[in-house]
């Protein structure tokens, strides 16, 4: 490593920054994969009709438990952000997405490495956005005048004593989520440090 790379706040080397879109990428292919094989998988078993019908609300969804009643497969097709949100505003959902993309990258690229755990938040929130962003760009599933792809979700989560279902999410969700925990995290307790 250089010596100004090694320097508090200074820019990281290019190594660095190497490892980290690589971390990136690896998070992306796994959100993307587990979308497409458990898609492709309960797609199946819905079609042969060997899935349980869960009465949810005023919703049926077919549900392929995993963990008792609590923890299951169900299929879902997300127009919108978390929880479905701005879904009637495709153009200001996906351009939020790409400006929130592209800043994301500019921090990562920035981000000394001395704050391993700020780091560590913007790979998961960057590697989640650009799953999502995936399936806005590149599904096929224009949809009730929604000019982008639906977002792929199937992990489902059922609290019986409230008989409620927490919104079903995906891979990518999960790690925004905690790179936000994280980034949270850093901003109410003040210093890290690598060492």
């Amino acid at each position: 490593m250089s010596e100004a790379s090694s320097r508090p706040g200074s820019h990281p080397a290019a190594g660095t920054v190497a490892t980290r879109l690589v971390w990136v990428l690896a998070l992306l292919v796994a959100d993307l994969a587990s979308k497409s094989a458990v898609f492709a998988w309960i797609g199946g078993l819905r079609e042969r009709g060997e899935l349980t019908l869960h009465e949810c609300g005023l919703l049926s969804h077919p549900r392929y438990p995993l963990a008792g009643d609590w923890f299951s497969f169900m299929l879902t097709l997300n127009p919108g952000a978390a929880f479905g949100q701005l879904g009637e505003y495709p153009y200001l959902l996906i351009g939020g997405r790409v400006v929130a993309v592209l800043f994301l990258l500019w921090l990562l690229v920035r981000t000394p490495s001395q704050r391993p755990i700020t780091v560590t938040a913007l790979v998961l929130v960057l590697s989640g956005a650009l799953g999502n962003l995936y399936d806005n760009l590149f599904l096929d599933d224009p949809h009730d005048g929604h000019p982008f792809g639906k977002v792929r979700d199937f992990i489902d989560v059922y609290f019986a004593a409230f008989d409620w279902h927490f919104p079903t999410f995906n891979v990518a969700d999960s790690c925004i989520t905690v790179g936000a925990v994280l980034l949270l995290y850093t901003s109410l307790f003040g210093k890290e440090s690598s060492s």
